[in-house]
């Protein structure tokens, strides 16, 4: 079933003809990675046993990495660079000490990400010693100043584009609360004075200057010694500071792949309220389907995308016809042509825009009559002056009369009724809740609505209901397995996240396509709990009785009884393994990965992954 046949949830960003999508351009975000490379970076996180090999740098790289590859998926026209700091080699259009600007062939500084930047960038840390190279760049001998030239390169890249419509961030990372620690007297004061009229110019400019810091083990990073004052905090943004940096940093790491809608407004509409008086409204989308993007054809030797072009050829003489065909219909022994504009306006039904019909009390609108989400009109006087005093006086009278207004609209192949309900604004103490407006709701043809059919109506046999026991055992098994503070927010459509994933294992021609949870599935573990069992067999027994059998009532499918029989033959296959010797001995590498499947099957552990992944799972559940 087609989600959004009328393209009522399409928005402007994707619609060629707008005027978002020709300057979406001048709306986008260019970002300066600013990574700190010092000495310091590369020390390991922790001394624990499967993170030996994890670092600040690694770290660092992975959340860009992450960042990069959401951002293809999210807003693919966004610019960014990757800018290294305290090292060895330099490379920058300014020719600064211990700046490197990390890039790949055939593209700029600033540059939207392709796939090669991030499977090279993917790479970095096992090249980085050798071809960049790290030291402290920060010396009182010398005077060089490293964050200081990092800034001015990020900044002298964040030039193209206004400030009033492009948003322009430096993110910045590191684990060295106080680069100027280690200097004295007026040196120290002189180059971190320096340092942060540099970061006042760029905010002056409009950059946003935001840090993420990494860290150390041994204690807790210090913002207030130097930071705060370069990205400009005080008071209470100060105290929140390192709990939101944190989220911030892990959000980065955990991103999901998705599109973000930035602007809401869908379309503007024309709203005919009687003859020779309409007015403008601005249509919103408060939620909407998400679905994979439109499939893109591309030549198979220049990768740019096609056009397609129809021609019409004569069958008489296969010449190529140069006037727009036309079409005929036989009326009264004669041919009457029609051009295609014309057969366009014969079937034109709706003009697109809305004709008000009547109104009509709101309790004759039900809540059955709102199948699809409505859409949010808000008034506009952009093109017609006066669209909002109209709107506004609409808008009161029909909230006094407690009214709802009937309206014609849709497209020339779907056209249909609305109920236009007004929307008081909503404020309390912290501002505005809800904001005045009408919601646009799509009436059901009549045909959408089906009568209910009563299952007994025969008044000799009598209704089956419920005993006060099987209500008793039913409430308490609701509220074993209730759900606190559910939102459907809160989980991802596994399909998009697959398509994405194949996507990006395409792109970076990936070996493996990338695991991703599926949230919807139901919590296996939770369910087996022995409180959540005995209530789940309770219910079953006030319900069916002692004797029952299982497979009867829950008619189980032959798929089902071949999942049963396969983790029966797992269970078998694995009692065949000495698992414990296995693993002590590190021999775990020479089996398959059809028998270490064996083993996680028979213990009810997810099956994905590379053999490495089915190995550490393995061993992680028997505690090694």
């Amino acid at each position: 079933m087609d989600l959004d046949p009328d393209d009522i949830f399409r928005d402007e960003e994707d619609d060629q003809e707008s005027e978002v999508y020709q300057g979406r351009g001048s709306t986008k975000e260019l970002v300066v990675y600013l990574v700190d490379a010092s000495p310091k970076m590369f020390s390991k996180t922790c001394q624990t046993e499967d993170q030996e090999d994890e670092t600040r740098f690694r770290v660092a790289v992975s959340c860009i990495s992450q960042s990069l590859k959401t951002q293809i998926i999210n807003r693919s026209y966004d610019e960014v660079a990757i800018c290294f700091f305290n090292t060895r080699e330099k490379k920058n259009l300014q020719d600064l000490n211990s700046v490197y600007v990390f890039t790949v062939a055939e593209r700029e500084y600033l540059d939207r990400p392709t796939a090669r930047l991030i499977k090279e960038f993917d790479l970095i840390e096992e090249s980085f010693a050798k071809e960049i190279g790290s030291q402290y760049g920060i010396s009182s001998d010398s005077r060089e100043n490293s964050l200081y030239n990092a800034l001015w390169v990020a900044q002298a890249l964040l030039r193209k584009g206004s400030a009033k419509t492009t948003d322009k961030r430096i993110l910045l990372f590191t684990n060295e609360d106080d680069p100027f620690g280690n200097m004295k007297g007026l040196t120290k004061a002189d180059m971190t004075r320096t340092t942060l009229q540099r970061a006042k110019d760029a905010r002056d400019l409009g950059i946003s200057i935001e840090l993420l810091p990494l860290s150390r083990s041994d204690e807790e990073f210090n913002v207030s010694l130097f930071y705060a004052d370069l990205i400009g905090l005080e008071g209470d943004d100060l105290t929140q500071f390192l709990p939101s940096a944190g989220e911030k940093l892990e959000d980065m790491k955990d991103q999901l792949r998705k599109r973000m809608f930035r602007k809401r407004r869908v379309r503007r509409i024309i709203f005919t309220i009687a003859s020779g008086l309409s007015i403008e409204l601005n249509t919103y989308a408060l939620i909407r389907p998400t679905v994979p993007g439109q499939i893109t054809w591309l030549d198979s030797v220049t990768n740019l995308p096609l056009k397609t072009e129809r021609s019409f050829i004569c069958a008489d003489t296969g010449a190529l016809l140069q006037e727009p065909v036309k079409r005929f219909y036989p009326y009264k022994g004669e041919n009457i042509k029609f051009s295609l504009e014309e057969l366009s306006e014969v079937k034109r039904v709706s003009s697109g825009q809305l004709h008000l019909l009547g109104f009509k009390p709101l309790s004759c609108l039900k809540d059955y009559h709102n199948l699809r989400p409505s859409t949010f009109v808000f008034p506009s006087d952009e093109e017609m002056v006066g669209s909002i005093r109209i709107f506004i006086a609409l808008h009161r009278s029909m909230i006094r009369l407690k009214r709802y207004a009937v309206a014609f609209y849709g497209s020339s192949t779907h056209p249909q009724l609305v109920a236009l309900v007004a929307q008081n604004e909503i404020v309390n103490a912290s501002g505005q809740v809800e904001p005045p407006g009408m919601h646009m709701i799509y009436l059901p043809y009549s045909d959408d609505i089906r009568h209910v059919e009563e299952l007994h109506t025969d008044g000799s046999v009598a209704t089956p209901r419920a005993t006060d026991d099987q209500i008793k055992k039913a409430a308490a098994l609701m509220r074993r397995i209730d759900l606190k503070d559910f939102s459907v927010c809160q989980f991802a459509n596994p399909a998009l996240q697959r398509h994405y994933a194949v996507l990006q294992a395409l792109a970076l021609d990936e070996d493996e396509m990338p695991e991703f949870k599926d949230e919807t599935l139901p919590d296996e573990e939770g369910m087996a709990r022995p409180g959540v069992v005995k209530v789940i067999e309770e219910f079953k027994l006030s319900v069916y009785g002692e004797n029952y059998d299982e497979n009867e009532v829950n008619g189980v499918s032959d798929a089902s009884r071949k999942r049963k029989a396969i983790a029966q033959n797992a269970v078998k296959e694995s009692a065949n393994y000495d698992w414990a010797a296995l693993a002590n001995t590190g021999t775990l590498q020479n089996l398959t990965v059809a028998e270490l499947k064996y083993y996680l099957t028979a213990h009810n552990l997810p099956l994905a992954g590379k053999k490495e992944v089915l190995i550490n799972r393995i061993l992680k559940h028997m505690g090694k």
